[in-house]
């Protein structure tokens, strides 16, 4: 196991995951999708269900950064092991 890899690849979960966290955040708090959907005459609907897509997604990106952060968290504590340093 390469700790450098284990340690690349969960800092760039957790970017992955705040740039899903993003998007989700700007979804939800998009005027414009509430405002065309009440204008179509569908009410609420639409506008309910795009909300709840995009929180989905943030819970998702929530629990890909927790994964990641453990990633990184096993990563560091090896390397401290293996040259016996805990940080």
């Amino acid at each position: 196991m390469q700790i450098n890899s284990a340690m690349s690849s969960g800092l760039a979960g957790i970017q992955s995951a705040q740039s899903g966290i993003t998007q989700a955040t700007t979804d939800v708090a998009k005027p414009d999708a509430n405002k065309q959907a009440v204008e179509a005459g569908k009410e609420s609907q639409r506008a309910e269900q795009d909300n709840t897509q995009a929180l989905v997604a943030a819970k998702a990106a929530e629990n890909q950064g927790e994964a990641s952060a453990k990633v990184v968290e096993e990563a560091s504590e090896t390397l401290g092991t293996l040259i016996d340093i805990k940080v």
